[in-house]
């Protein structure tokens, strides 16, 4: 049962919706990214957790979380993201958070251009081992290597934050300086540290930011990556208005103990916690002024 540890309800009107995006033909090395969503929905089974987070917050009763299903695949790639980026600007068009769940990299792009429908400015956090910026990769300019290249070109983001990089070529550093990106790498973050960002936030996981010794269940294995608990400590102390998030790049194929889909189960429900922590906490100080 895939029911997010009894927390998923069946409703019209909504505050959190899970969508799934099971692509991955823009994967360079390695096709199974697209079984990931329900490896992820799989693991979310309120026989093995429940709806609680670590923010003490009750998912079941302070918030009202659905999931639309997947988007559909068929047609070319560019048929696809279409249908990505209006499926993202319809649940933004609710009111509601948008969780999509990859699928290879190359799907923010798309969601982020449904965000450009309702935002005019957005900060993005991008936890990853990968910078994911070059111009084009192996002649395709939309790789699951570029899509921050592309998402940086539309102009909407003002402040990009990546976490966890560890593998960052010269063209790539050149293009986060250009776009004044803010690059964490993972050998020079410091024990306890928290982000506060002044737009509305989107948070992009690529589960390779962990440690493969965390995370096995990825394409592309690059040790030396964060631990869950200091990723989702870095989430706990965000400072910040969320108003979406990808985990993609989890590949079920190598996930044999289903051990990243857990953690993917887990880094979404803390998100997700702490979006909900935060507008409650806004809503409290706004009625003492």
């Amino acid at each position: 049962m895939t029911d997010w540890g009894g927390a998923l309800k069946k409703a019209l009107d909504f505050q959190v919706a899970i969508l799934g995006v099971p692509f991955d033909e823009k994967s360079s090395y390695m096709k199974g990214p697209s079984l990931a969503p329900q490896a992820i929905r799989k693991s979310s089974t309120s026989g093995a957790i429940n709806c609680f987070t670590e923010s003490g917050l009750d998912l079941h009763s302070e918030t009202v979380l659905t999931d639309l299903g997947n988007v559909e695949m068929r047609g070319d790639f560019s048929s696809v993201f279409s249908k990505v980026e209006k499926k993202v600007s319809h649940i933004l068009g609710k009111e509601a958070m948008p969780v999509i769940l990859g699928g290879d990299h190359s799907v923010s792009n798309p969601v982020i251009q449904g965000f450009c429908h309702k935002f005019s400015s957005l900060d993005i956090l991008h936890f990853d081992a990968h910078p994911d910026m070059y111009e084009e990769y192996k002649g395709d300019r939309f790789s699951h290597a570029c899509p921050f290249a592309r998402i940086l070109e539309k102009g909407i983001v003002r402040r990009l934050v990546q976490v966890g990089i560890r593998t960052a070529t010269k063209e790539q550093r050149t293009k986060a300086s250009q776009y004044n990106v803010q690059m964490m790498e993972m050998k020079d973050i410091p024990p306890h540290f928290s982000l506060e960002f002044e737009n509305p936030l989107y948070i992009s996981v690529d589960m390779d930011v962990l440690d493969p010794a965390f995370a096995p269940g990825v394409s592309h294995w690059e040790p030396g990556g964060l631990s869950t608990r200091q990723l989702l400590n870095m989430v706990l102390g965000l400072k910040a208005q969320i108003v979406g998030m990808d985990v993609v790049e989890l590949n079920p194929l190598r996930d044999h103990l289903n051990v990243t889909a857990a953690a993917a189960v887990k880094i979404i429900k803390e998100v997700i916690g702490k979006k909900v922590k935060n507008e409650k906490e806004k809503e409290i100080k706004e009625r003492i002024k």
